[in-house]
């Protein structure tokens, strides 16, 4: 499941689905008229105007597509399908569960899909496994190479650090303002590439007009301007989102007892910026290699728990 239902979660179920039961039917697939696939119906028959993106992905994975005819009368077309939705929503999601992410969801409807294989249907002798057990020799082979199911873009970061990708905007390191950088929007995440170096990730924004900054991308101008950062909406976010933790806040308080208030700021950034750079084992060994350094006398002593 996902939190957007654009062509881009459209495409990750069906790489998932084939993945799942180890290969591709041969048959014709059906399909409703929905607009990741379907960009036009024409007339009341079976004659579609196809979305590109679609057409390349049935020609990669080798699917010929069935569309469903609209109205009642398509009803028909796929009346076996939605029954088995409805038996799986009545049986699973009636009362709608709890849970704290929609992996944890996910990991549910993957053990209960589990649990499914052992049924039986009506009176048939065999169980859904064994039914399908017969079924999957009959599956094309997957693809060798992985079809990219993100869309691309290529925006142009803007004077604050951001970019606008659909309705929202998210932060970049602030060095590349003023260039562009191609950014690969998934169902649930997003990639931003400088070139071919990948400088930002960010879990998609799904409300519309919402910014998304991450703390990271902004430490070289608050290192320089550090009566900024207290106030700022990217400090903001990383609390919220349990990035900046009460480690760091007790860090910044014994900080400021050893560097006085106007260095406490800048020493605290500092330390990020260290963090953000090296990896934590790098930053031990330096460490403990450099244990009489002006900085190991005082409050980076901790600085592996940031």
């Amino acid at each position: 499941m996902f939190a957007s239902c654009g062509q881009e979660a459209f495409f990750e179920g069906h790489v998932h689905a084939p993945q799942t039961l180890g290969g591709v039917p041969r048959s014709k697939v059906r399909y409703d008229n929905l607009k990741a696939a379907v960009a036009r119906v024409m007339g009341q028959g079976r004659a579609r105007t196809e979305a590109d993106r679609w057409i390349a992905f049935c020609s990669h994975f080798g699917i010929e597509s069935f569309c469903c005819r609209p109205g009642i009368e398509g009803a028909h077309d796929k009346g076996g399908v939605e029954g088995m939705i409805g038996y799986f929503r009545r049986d699973h999601f009636v009362p709608v569960p709890e849970v704290s992410s929609l992996a944890e969801l996910n990991e549910m409807v993957e053990q209960w899909d589990r649990q499914d294989d052992g049924r039986r249907i009506g009176s048939r002798p065999k169980t859904v496994a064994e039914h399908f057990a017969l079924e999957l020799p009959l599956l094309m082979p997957l693809p060798e190479k992985p079809f990219e199911t993100g869309r691309m873009f290529t925006p142009r970061v803007d004077s604050y650090g951001q970019i606008p990708v659909r309705t929202n905007r998210y932060s970049v390191p602030v060095r590349l303002i003023g260039k562009r950088v191609r950014v690969v929007l998934h169902a649930s995440h997003l990639v931003v590439y400088d070139q071919n170096v990948e400088v930002a990730r960010h879990e998609r924004l799904i409300a519309k007009g919402d910014v998304r900054l991450d703390l990271d991308h902004y430490l070289e101008v608050l290192v320089r301007k550090p009566g900024a950062f207290p106030g700022s909406t990217a400090l903001e976010q990383a609390r919220s989102a349990g990035r900046f933790t009460p480690v760091h806040d007790a860090w910044w308080g014994q900080a400021r007892k050893i560097h006085g208030e106007r260095d406490d700021t800048r020493a605290l950034i500092e330390v990020l910026l260290l963090v953000s750079t090296y990896s934590f084992e790098w930053l031990w060994q330096d460490f403990r290699s450099r244990r009489s350094s002006r900085w190991c006398g005082g409050p980076v002593r901790i600085a592996g728990s940031l």
